[in-house]
């Protein structure tokens, strides 16, 4: 049996003793099944048995509850979307664009809500998220940020801070500014997940674990395949984010991406008064030693670097988690942004996948033609986002109308990404021209002169 305990510090250190919970043994029939034990397989199951608790509903892992990015994330449950607010008003209007942050806001919310409520013990912390600028590139794209919002009427959410400012969050070499977003919590991930699995067999749902899924039919009465039996369903809810790839009829419509993730010692009492930090907001920035932190409970600093690789053909491994190369440069980022810690000591690193669609815009949809439902597409920003698409899901699913069921992600489908090698050469040339742009910006401390690939590929 997999040593799960070190796939991850969330998973080191959530309190359970990770033993598996009993496979599927043989066909059964339900009225809802779910793939995946993850924060979207978890929060629909949730909030469905909420909804309607005489539902019959069965989750499907292929490992355990919180194996893949929800135990291993940053433990960013902040109101951040894959797809920028003015992005969404030129796509959907004002209005949707307004009703996907005020919808995030609420699932920020609904975490803590139901951390409180069914006695989980996340080390939810509602502390909001800070983007900090180091380049006047940087802060003007985060005052590009700021003004999406104020277009859509949600400023007094945020606010630009300078560089006095930001000090007074935390002490951050060579900052010059930030970006401070009220609408965020810092998570220990791991402990949501288990704790969440926990709170839907308490409500009546049953979760199979070592029971992989390799298939999935149709409606009218569709069905999810295993190695173990099929599980029969009024509704398949299809919840695997990055590892939906591996299924054949989803093999191009989310591609999986790396993350990876250093964690200090815990620091003293004086190393954190030279640093700060003592509201413990969620705190990121870009650049060639961009990353995303995490001030955890215990006192530790965990930086997940921007260092994201594609696996070809989407082949999702264990190898893929340990890249020491892209760990050794998130502990250099680690020195670089606190040079006060020059001499701590780094205790834990681990990696993982997450989900990126071709538009990068998430899905949340659900057709009764087929039976089928799914909620994917975060595009590393899920911890929240799965959260929203769990509620979205059960809404649209117990026929609940709602604000919530007329958002554009209950339309959406996103292209395919293409076929190989084209889509492994794609993704290179993006992340060549990403890097290339950050050390000239940095180096010049200019601006492109002209959109480069990056920018266009991700907002940037």
């Amino acid at each position: 049996m997999k040593e799960y305990r070190s796939y991850s510090f969330w998973l080191e250190s959530c309190g359970d003793d990770l033993t598996p919970r009993a496979p599927l043994d043989g066909s059964i029939t339900v009225d809802v099944a779910i793939l995946g034990a993850g924060f979207t397989g978890l929060w629909t199951a949730y909030h469905l048995l909420q909804r309607d608790p005489s539902l019959k509903v069965a989750v499907v892992e292929a490992e355990i509850a919180g194996f893949g990015a929800s135990g291993r994330n940053g433990g960013w449950c902040f109101s951040g979307f894959p797809v920028s607010p003015g992005e969404l008003r030129r796509t959907y209007g004002l209005e949707n664009a307004r009703a996907v942050s005020l919808a995030m806001y609420d699932s920020v919310d609904d975490v803590g809500r139901v951390c409180e409520a069914e006695g989980i013990d996340a080390h939810y912390r509602k502390s909001g998220s800070l983007e900090i600028a180091r380049t006047v590139y940087q802060f003007e794209r985060i005052q590009e940020h700021y003004d999406g919002f104020k277009s859509i009427g949600l400023a007094d959410h945020y606010e630009l801070l300078n560089e006095q400012q930001t000090e007074e969050h935390m002490n951050v070499a060579r900052s010059i500014g930030s970006f401070w977003n009220k609408e965020g919590a810092t998570v220990q991930p791991a402990r949501l997940a288990r704790g969440l699995a926990r709170a839907v067999e308490r409500h009546g749902g049953t979760i199979y674990e070592q029971t992989r899924a390799s298939d999935y039919t149709l409606g009218p009465s569709p069905k999810l395949i295993t190695e173990r039996g099929d599980v029969n369903a009024r509704v398949i809810v299809l919840a695997g984010e990055a590892y939906l790839s591996r299924l054949p009829k989803l093999r191009r419509q989310i591609m999986p991406f790396t993350s990876h993730i250093v964690l200090t010692e815990p620091l003293s009492a004086d190393e954190w008064q030279q640093i700060g930090w003592e509201r413990r907001e969620v705190v990121g920035g870009s650049g060639t030693t961009g990353g995303y932190l995490n001030h955890t409970a215990d006192g530790r600093i965990a930086f997940g670097a921007y260092r994201a690789r594609y696996p070809f053909n989407a082949r999702i491994t264990d190898a893929l988690d340990r890249q020491e190369d892209i760990f050794e440069h998130a502990r250099r980022a680690t020195i670089d942004w606190f040079p006060m810690l020059k001499d701590v000591h780094f205790t834990h690193s681990w990696g993982g996948v997450f989900g990126i669609p071709r538009d990068r815009m998430p899905t949340m949809s659900y057709d009764r033609r087929t039976g089928i439902a799914t909620g994917r597409g975060y595009t590393g920003e899920g911890v929240a986002t799965s959260n929203l698409s769990g509620r979205v899901l059960a809404g649209l699913i117990t026929e609940t109308e709602s604000a919530l069921t007329h958002l554009p992600m209950t339309s959406h489908q996103s292209p395919d990404w293409e076929p190989e090698p084209l889509r492994w050469m794609g993704v290179s040339a993006v992340r060549y021209s990403r890097l290339k742009m950050n050390r000239t910006v940095e180096r010049t401390g200019k601006a492109p002169s002209r959109k480069t690939l990056a920018q266009r590929f991700f907002d940037y």
